[in-house]
């Protein structure tokens, strides 16, 4: 809705701390971690206005110390989750209503409160219940978060900004309503900020929400409830469940007031969502906007003119960062064989100097995967390279549960381009390398786009105008985001607009105002100055 309109401060951002030997930003976070570790949290139901706690819990516990309890939550039942939803619908009276300005300030207040006082808090409780090491937690935690809530408050003034031409008959407008009813956000593990963001963004635009955080995200969901409490947020527009999935879905999904869902996690969940939607849908009474980001089997691909060293490392980064488990990381990588020899020699290096264990150690660049079921499947993929006649397993390839979900970074290279890690997407430190003769670029780029069901993320390294050019060109439909002589992930806010298409979503771009855009339902409001009185048109005489 656009009741008055203010400039907002124009969004900047968020500068990543170094966390360097003797810094404060260091010290704070080490002792937050210390606080949290100890902490033993206990996380209810947020419904309205009540802290439910139903006394069936689960235990949360560190990936890299799995058998350290740092907490519990509590699982709602299906009467849980119709309360949540009658709540939702009843603050919507108050809070789709609101002035927008009023809701930018909710969410910028959560910003700084992120930048400032809780930013040690929440790099921690993320570090210790998502095991990432002390850079990758400020990138998503602190920075993104930080950037999503700012920026989304700009793209919103840009949407309520733009408005139709009038004449002197008529003055045109559009307002902005949010969507009638209430959205439903599904949540995944990997990103803080993507937890924050999928709730937020919808609210920000006048909806509430029914916000199910991951499983294995609680610990650091928690901290994203206590800003949104003391930014404002008023009771009952973001209601957190946590549950039986199936459960949650299925009684939120049968609810004639369901409007939406803003989704990023696994693409079968996706679809099953999608087709639940479609069996329900004459029971909606509107069409729900369905957003959503799912997975991805994310390519490099270099050219014979491509510099080793910043192959190699863009690989490493890209493959091995946050121990492969981002949606964008960096899973199949197809090199010219002339350039093979230097890149493999500082692969090899790379990966062998990287230090595994408790992001507590600020040396460690890889921590464990994020549970015992992905720790099993990647180990037993691995175990099968092992057996196979056309994989190699170059470095890496052991893995240890007995303390932590560890996977050693993985690098297998095959000499068959449909080879099953070639297509299959993993979710952890392991990369595959196809091997290519360098006089065939445009076949291999044929290749990449035809290997892969997913969409998400790719990356071309050429120092070759004309081979960027064509690789461009033949991989648009293989990536919403593509990288030219950059590693596959690390989209910004407000500069890498983040999506992908095909298996992989449905593009929407968080990040930007296209997302916001999705969670408007726009109303034209045309109204005539002097309205005629005679039905008759000049041309009738």
């Amino acid at each position: 809705m656009l009741k008055g309109f203010f400039h907002v401060p124009k969004a900047v951002n968020e500068p990543v701390k170094s966390y360097a030997p003797n810094s404060p930003e260091k010290a704070a976070v080490q002792a937050a971690y210390t606080t949290l570790w100890n902490s033993q949290i206990d996380v209810p139901l947020y419904i309205g206005s009540e802290e439910i706690r139903t006394g069936n819990t689960r235990t949360i516990s560190a990936p890299h110390d799995h058998k350290h309890i740092v907490g519990t939550y509590h699982l709602a039942e299906k009467q849980h989750i119709e309360k949540a939803i009658a709540n939702a619908l009843e603050s919507r009276k108050a809070w789709a209503n609101m002035a927008w300005e009023q809701r930018a300030a909710i969410f910028l207040k959560a910003a700084e409160l992120i930048a400032g006082p809780y930013r040690a808090r929440i790099n921690a409780a993320t570090m210790i219940g998502q095991s990432k090491n002390i850079h990758q937690a400020e990138i998503d935690a602190s920075c993104e978060l930080i950037d999503f809530l700012r920026y989304n408050v700009e793209f919103m003034t840009q949407i309520y900004g733009d408005q139709p031409k009038s004449d002197s008959t008529t003055w045109n407008r559009l307002e902005y309503r949010p969507l009638e009813g209430f959205v439903y956000a599904i949540t995944p593990f990997n990103f803080t900020a993507i937890a924050a963001n999928l709730p937020a963004s919808a609210a920000m635009m006048g909806n509430v929400v029914i916000w199910k955080p991951s499983d294995s995200q609680v610990f650091s969901a928690k901290i994203i409830i206590d800003v949104f409490k003391e930014a404002g947020v008023p009771d009952g527009v973001i209601n957190v469940v946590f549950g039986d999935a199936l459960m949650i879905t299925d009684t939120v999904l049968a609810s004639r007031d369901f409007a939406g869902v803003h989704f990023t996690g696994s693409t079968h969940v996706f679809k099953d969502i999608w087709a639940k939607i479609g069996a329900n849908i004459h029971n909606y009474k509107t069409y729900p906007r369905i957003v959503g980001e799912t997975g991805g089997k994310d390519f490099i691909i270099a050219h014979p003119s491509a510099n080793a060293k910043q192959v190699s490392t863009g690989i490493t980064r890209g493959a091995f960062e946050f121990q492969g488990q981002k949606c964008s990381a960096a899973s199949r990588a197809y090199i010219p064989q002339s350039l093979w020899p230097a890149v493999k020699e500082q692969l090899i290096a790379d990966a062998k100097s990287m230090k595994m264990g408790s992001p507590e150690d600020f040396g460690n660049f890889i921590t464990a995967v994020i549970h015992e079921g992905s720790f099993d499947k990647l180990a037993g993929f691995i175990d099968q390279a092992k057996k196979d006649a056309d994989a190699e397993i170059i470095v890496g390839g052991n893995y240890d549960k007995s303390v932590g979900y560890f996977i050693e970074p993985t690098v297998i290279v095959t000499t068959n381009p449909k080879y099953t890690t070639m297509e299959t997407e993993l979710f952890g430190p392991v990369i595959t390398i196809y091997l290519y003769e360098d006089a065939k670029w445009e076949e291999t780029l044929e290749l990449v786009d035809t290997t892969s069901e997913y969409a998400l993320t790719g990356a071309v390294f050429s120092q070759d105008r004309y081979a960027i050019e064509v690789a461009t060109t033949k991989l648009q439909n293989a990536a919403g985001n593509f990288y030219i002589n950059d590693k596959p992930t690390g989209a910004v806010v407000g500069m890498q607009p983040f999506g992908g298409a095909r298996a992989s979503g449905t593009n929407d771009k968080a990040g930007s105002a296209l997302n916001l855009l999705r969670w408007a339902s726009p109303r034209t409001i045309k109204e005539t100055f002097v309205t005629p009185e005679d039905y008759k048109y000049p041309f009738l005489g």
